[in-house]
């Protein structure tokens, strides 16, 4: 996964790189920090968006395979929203009201929905 596609840079991520609360909000591996899912979303919600996180990824894959640049950038789209609904991209979830970031991850399930296969 690049940068562009979720990582966030050590220097934005805070600077208790050991305490409880940074295990919380960010998964390391390879000595890379990626930002968690908000853990305030129901466990329905966050299922639909990761199956449209997944569908997303497979669909990149493909369209690079086939060296459709079109269905890449749908697909990214895809991804770019689900990524965004789970609260893995965009503002902190750690930094905004609960009652927001839920609307705003079922805000992204509906465009997601809406979106053609």
């Amino acid at each position: 996964m690049s940068m562009a596609e979720g990582a966030e840079s050590t220097e934005n991520a805070g600077s208790t790189e050991n305490s409880e609360e940074d295990s919380a909000r960010w998964l390391v591996i390879k000595g890379r920090r990626w930002r968690r899912t908000d853990p305030a979303l129901p466990a329905e919600l966050e299922a639909q968006l990761k199956s449209h996180l997944g569908r997303g990824r497979s669909s990149v894959g493909a369209g690079k395979k086939t060296g459709d640049d079109e269905r890449v950038a749908r697909a990214r789209k895809r991804v770019n929203l689900a990524k965004t609904g789970l609260g893995e991209r965009g503002p902190y979830w750690w930094e905004r009201d609960e009652s927001a970031r839920l609307e705003a991850a079922r805000a992204a399930l509906q465009e997601l929905d809406q979106l053609p296969e």
